[in-house]
């Protein structure tokens, strides 16, 4: 994929401004008030467009997003920008928190993208999902490959603290993929720090968990910590451009995601962020295998 493959002139034209009526959301899709006024300033949209353009992704991939758009409604799909220190991806999340009386439904997106993304998977609508992904790439959208697998997300029943589970559907079935848990920066920090610990990935006794639960983020709204196949992860609900600005240096992403969001920080301003990081040990000490950023289309 060939980053700056657009002209700041190619990506203006893809801008999308506030509107009387927006409202904003953060990754789970849970509603909040924005710090500074959203007059005249950008839509989260705007960063993912700005994210395809940079990536040189195919045309299609804005022509899933309308299609996804007409079927859902604006501004009610998550997207996550996922970078893995070489290659930009993308993750898209569809929630209905009404489970099974949904109306946004796996079955639903399908019908709407499949002229652009073929899926032989046999979906259930019977199963109690809140909430699914697919992954974007530029295989997907230029039809290298079909939409093989479709994340399914379900509840936790009896966990303390709001807790999910999600599986990878498959042509194979079913497969345990990850758990979550969301807590209370101010009112969970002893078990959030416990949770980081107690993990078959690292050893406290080798790291700075400093470097996991960053000072220069943990004081946002919500910390969700999640147990993976391979590794764990951190997501941080809610932090500020400033603090999406110093994620981005921190995690190294390309010089022109940065600069972008440096130069419009003041259209910015008015958005609530979501971040989070892959990470585990290796020989040579704490690696972040992956990180993404978070808005809404």
């Amino acid at each position: 994929m060939t980053f700056g493959a657009g002209t700041m002139q190619d990506m203006s034209s893809r801008y999308e401004y506030t509107a009387a009526g927006d409202r904003y959301y953060n990754y789970c899709l849970w509603e909040y008030e924005p710090p500074a006024s959203p007059i005249g300033k950008f839509r989260a949209a705007t960063l993912l467009y700005h994210s395809f353009e940079y990536a040189g992704i195919d045309e299609r991939a804005y022509r899933i997003v309308q299609s996804i758009r007409e079927a859902f409604g604006p501004l009610n799909t998550v997207w996550g920008a996922k970078w893995n220190g070489t290659v930009l991806t993308w993750e898209f999340y569809f929630y209905d928190y009404r489970r099974r009386d949904r109306e946004r439904s796996i079955s639903r997106l399908l019908q709407a993208i499949t002229p652009l993304v073929p899926c032989g998977l046999a979906i259930n609508e019977y199963l109690h999902y809140f909430m699914f992904s697919i992954d974007i790439d530029q295989q997907l959208v230029t039809g290298v490959r079909d939409l093989d697998t479709i994340n399914l997300y379900l509840g936790n029943p009896g966990s303390t603290v709001s807790s999910g589970i999600s599986y990878a559907l498959t042509r194979e079935g079913r497969k345990l993929q990850n758990l979550y848990f969301f807590f209370d920066p101010r009112q969970h920090r002893e078990e959030i720090i416990g949770k980081i610990c107690c993990s078959a990935f690292i050893e406290p006794r080798q790291i700075d968990i400093r470097d996991i639960l960053m000072p220069e983020l943990a004081d946002c709204g919500t910390i969700c910590l999640a147990n993976k196949q391979h590794n764990d992860c951190i997501y941080f609900s809610g932090i500020t451009v400033d603090q999406l600005i110093w994620f981005l240096d921190r995690l190294d992403y390309p010089a022109g995601i940065r600069a972008f969001v440096m130069t419009n920080r003041t259209k910015l301003d008015h958005l609530l962020y979501d971040v989070g990081i892959d990470y585990r040990m290796e020989q040579d000490g704490l690696s972040i295998l992956k990180s993404g950023y978070y808005g809404t289309f």
